[in-house]
């Protein structure tokens, strides 16, 4: 489990629970519709960073029978429930409640005021008040997210945030800045609804922000479920492909490579699968080497009696080679996903099929 992921979720769980109660009762005793939808929306965000924390925690389960590369696509599957579930139900239920204001509007009589012991609060300071507190609280969850978003887009090598958003391979810590921005946009929008309402004694105003509350649910739903549906369709790592030609371009052994292909798991397991072509010129001398030491070897071990006997040699001489090419083929490989290992952690597993040796002329062999 990313352990910036985790606290970035978690302290948006916190922030948002608190504010979400904070504005069902500000709305319940104002009557404002923004303050309503905004209450929804506080309310999808908690619900959605559960979600996010139940994917952190399947993804971090080990691998097992049923699941060989681990638990790490759940976590895509708990994002993508929560986007397109809890958003496009906190969108709707937004839509509706501004359809059903708007039908209201004219009909209903003005918030009174509000008695709490011996004190009169008038429902647009409370209003003003709540949001005041929803923006510092909403505030502090985005920096912690965006302040660990700003760290890992450093170090993927990208200046700037916006392009960063579809480029990040944290897709978790990605919907915790957006929700918090959304936030933050929409307790702006709930002021001015509210506000204006205030100022000019129409209604309208406090309908159409709590609209555009519920509208922009929507857009995150749709954005997030597009983030997410990228990494459930055997997308490639594109750097991790670069990383595989340049290694094998710089090995001595290796000619070239054929059908280069990768998936990646989640943001820390990529797959690679390729097949390579070894150099001649590189191989077969050491090879030849090899092979005759071996088969000494193997000979070494047969009676004094039976080892000129034209059988005895030719089982030696068969298994010498054998051994040598399996062992010196196994070296390449090691080699190969050492390096590639070392300098792309998440490149957790690799397959590569030796396809034979490179000849391009084999007119030029004993030239």
């Amino acid at each position: 489990m990313s352990h910036s992921s985790r606290k970035a979720v978690l302290t948006a769980i916190v922030s948002n629970s608190i504010v979400t109660v904070i504005k069902f009762i500000a709305a319940t005793f104002s009557g404002s519709a923004s303050m309503m939808n905004e209450s929804v929306h506080s309310l999808m965000d908690t619900l959605n960073q559960g979600f996010l924390l139940l994917g952190l925690r399947e993804a971090n389960r080990p691998a097992d029978k049923t699941y060989a590369f681990g638990h790490g696509q759940k976590k895509y599957l708990w994002n993508l429930w929560s986007a397109i579930g809890l958003f496009s139900i906190g969108a709707g239920l937004g839509l509706s409640h501004a359809w059903h204001s708007w039908q209201k509007l004219g009909h209903t009589e003005a918030a009174a005021p509000i008695q709490l012991f011996d004190f009169s609060i008038d429902p647009l300071w409370l209003n003003l008040v709540v949001l005041a507190i929803a923006f510092l609280l909403e505030g502090y969850s985005f920096l912690v997210a965006f302040k660990q978003f700003l760290l890992e887009m450093r170090e993927d090598g990208f200046s700037n945030p916006f392009s960063y958003l579809t480029k990040s391979d944290d897709p978790t810590l990605v919907a915790v800045v957006l929700e918090d921005s959304v936030a933050m946009i929409g307790l702006m929008f709930a002021a001015s609804g509210i506000g204006l309402t205030a100022i000019t004694g129409h209604g309208e105003w406090d309908i159409l922000f709590s609209a555009l509350i519920a509208l922009m649910l929507a857009l995150i739903a749709f954005y997030l479920g597009y983030v997410n549906m990228r990494y459930l369709s055997d997308m490639r790592d594109p750097a991790a492909e670069v990383l595989f030609e340049r290694v094998i371009n710089n090995h001595k052994q290796v000619e070239r490579h054929h059908d280069l292909r990768s998936i990646i798991l989640d943001e820390n397991h990529t797959i690679l699968v390729a097949e390579i072509e070894l150099r001649e010129e590189a191989l077969v001398p050491r090879l030849q080497q090899e092979f005759v030491s071996q088969r000494d070897n193997i000979l070494a071990q047969v009676p004094v009696s039976r080892r000129d006997q034209p059988q005895v040699r030719s089982y030696a001489s068969a298994r010498a080679s054998v051994e040598v090419t399996m062992k010196h083929a196994e070296q390449i490989i090691d080699e190969i996903e050492t390096e590639i290992k070392a300098q792309m952690p998440r490149i957790t597993h690799i397959t590569l099929e030796i396809e034979g040796i490179y000849q391009p002329d084999a007119a030029t062999l004993f030239v």
